[in-house]
């Protein structure tokens, strides 16, 4: 039998120390100065291939100092607009309700930033579960949502909650539906009051033209139906902190919680594109899932 000195013992715990500190300093030096730019080309199974069509996807922001400042939203603004999106779409959550913060950015800071997105088809935005559980600036008591909403006309970003709007790519039209907050919930009780109402938001598609479906959460994925070509989805941080062997430790529930985690998923006919979003809850950090913005090629010919 071996046996462990206390010199080796000692030993051991130093280097784990080490270890688990250079962890969380990379994990946080992911979080605050990294920037991926994701590229998916796909034509999902009820996406007709002609109607080719660029979306940027940007998602749960969670602005906040040191981690997500309004110069860091407006380079990620500018890489977005770089990629000459057709379309740049918004999935939601907005605030930071970690503590692990110097400060919270203005809401008139990131609406500022956020009204230089550019797009020919416009630029749209849902509402995140942190936009409901949070006022636009954290210290002060929930709102319901009221004070993103401000913000967010101040920008002059379109909401879409359980709405749809038909737009044109050239002589194609496609249907762009919004759906309300899965897990809202109201200031000053704990149960949750569930925002989403799929099938009214459905209800306002009236031809047969393609439809792409924006939701905050991908627990609805399940239940959205074959008329839907394409939905977006952010929330899951793509797990946020990916270590080997353990997994993330933030995917808490059951199953249904952690079925889709990032990436694009395909069940049947439906197809989902999940991002791994751009922020952070719980810890500022990130390991193993860069923030990013993600770029979505429909349609067209595959690239050389």
């Amino acid at each position: 039998m071996t046996f462990l000195t206390r010199r080796r013992f000692l030993q051991g715990v130093g280097a784990a120390t080490l270890a688990g500190g250079g962890l969380i300093a990379y994990g946080g030096a992911e979080a605050e100065s990294a920037l991926a730019l994701t590229s998916y080309e796909l034509t999902p199974p009820l996406w007709p291939p002609e109607l080719e069509l660029k979306i940027a996807v940007i998602a749960d922001i969670h602005a906040c100092y040191p981690w997500m400042s309004d110069e860091r939203i407006g380079a990620i603004v500018a890489l977005t607009n770089a990629q000459k999106p057709d379309l740049t779409v918004i999935l939601g959550d907005f605030v930071c309700t970690h503590e692990f913060v110097s400060g919270y950015v203005p809401p008139g800071a990131w609406a500022e930033q956020l009204a230089k997105l550019e797009a020919p088809l416009g630029v749209y935005t849902i509402l995140g579960n942190h936009d409901w559980g949070s006022a636009a600036i954290p210290t002060r008591a929930p709102d319901g949502s009221e004070s993103i909403r401000r913000t967010l006309a101040q920008a002059r970003i379109p909401l879409l909650e359980n709405q749809a709007v038909r737009l044109w790519q050239g002589r194609r039209p496609f249907w762009l539906v919004g759906l309300g907050d899965q897990l809202a919930r109201r200031p000053g009780r704990d149960s949750l009051f569930h925002m989403d109402d799929l099938p009214g938001a459905l209800r306002h598609v009236t031809d047969n033209a393609p439809v792409i479906l924006l939701a905050h959460e991908p627990y609805i994925f399940d239940s959205v139906p074959d008329r839907v070509a394409l939905t977006l989805c952010g929330h899951m941080h793509g797990g946020q902190i990916n270590l080997p062997l353990i997994g993330s430790p933030f995917l808490r529930g059951g199953p249904r919680f952690r079925k889709y985690v990032y990436g694009v998923y395909q069940e049947g006919r439906r197809t989902l594109v999940l991002s791994g979003g751009l922020g952070t809850s719980f810890v500022p950090l990130r390991i193993g899932r860069p923030p990013e913005v993600v770029m979505l090629k429909l349609g067209g010919a595959p690239a050389a």
